[in-house]
């Protein structure tokens, strides 16, 4: 199975092998069970400024960076751009929101997945759209030792957000490698589509309440029911990597 996936990408973009160097992360969903808490954060907040987006949609947009989340929500409703001061004022009231919520835990089989990346020499790369400085505070004391400062990319990095290229094309850039040295851990489907259109093999978790499909639809090259499946596949996943090169002449 992962070695037909590996060997359409390779078809798809022309690289004769995935030479696995670095391994780029999002936050929110793959690293923390923190989803729940932000769907229930923005539609609590929106609903207070008469902005309708249910719990549900939430998870449609994440990823995206909260101003252009709000954005969507607002054009929609009243067919124009909120102001900056709108955005700013929506956006820390759901970060406060948010921080009324339990301390989220790490997602099952993410601390795990690090250690085999890790061991096996890779960088791991963070890759955000959240600006939330709780989570990106608990980053450090969650996974110790993991992530550098100099290998993270958040919503104070770049200008455009997932779905676009940017975060994921800097996340290369910050880890000193091309688009088939590295490999994308994704839950949502914009982030999905970024890693996508960043040209770099993207392994979806389905780690939400998603159908599997909109995922797939997304663009990921490999769909795992959990970061603990991809945990428990990372061995085969990186021989099947390894073996890329030999994979492409035979096809």
């Amino acid at each position: 199975m992962f070695e037909n996936s590996i060997a359409r990408y390779l078809e798809k973009h022309g690289h004769s092998n995935i030479q696995l160097k670095a391994v780029l992360f999002d936050m929110d969903g793959v690293l923390f069970n923190s989803m729940p808490y932000h769907a229930d954060a923005w539609h609590k907040v929106m609903e207070r400024h008469g902005l309708h987006l249910s719990r549900e949609e939430a998870y449609m947009h994440e990823g995206r960076t909260g101003a252009s989340t709000i954005n969507i929500v607002y054009q929609r409703q009243y067919g124009k751009d909120a102001t900056p001061e709108m955005i700013e004022s929506i956006y820390a009231e759901k970060s406060a929101e948010f921080s009324t919520h339990p301390e989220p835990e790490r997602m099952p089989g993410a601390w795990e997945v690090l250690q085999k990346v890790k061991a096996a020499g890779l960088i791991p790369v963070l890759v955000t759209g959240s600006g939330q400085h709780s989570l990106l505070n608990r980053l450090a004391h969650n996974f110790p030792g993991m992530f550098q400062h100099n290998h993270m990319v958040t919503a104070f990095d770049v200008k455009y957000g997932k779905p676009h290229p940017e975060p994921y094309l800097m996340g290369l850039e910050k880890a000193g490698v091309q688009a088939n040295e590295a490999i994308v851990v994704e839950n949502a489907p914009i982030g999905v589509q970024a890693g996508t259109a960043a040209g770099i093999f993207t392994v979806a978790v389905n780690t939400g309440p998603l159908d599997k499909q909109v995922l797939l639809d997304a663009g990921a090259d490999l769909l795992f029911p959990s970061m603990q499946a991809l945990c428990d596949n990372w061995e085969r996943l990186q021989t099947a990597l390894d073996a890329s090169n030999s994979l492409y002449h035979k096809n």
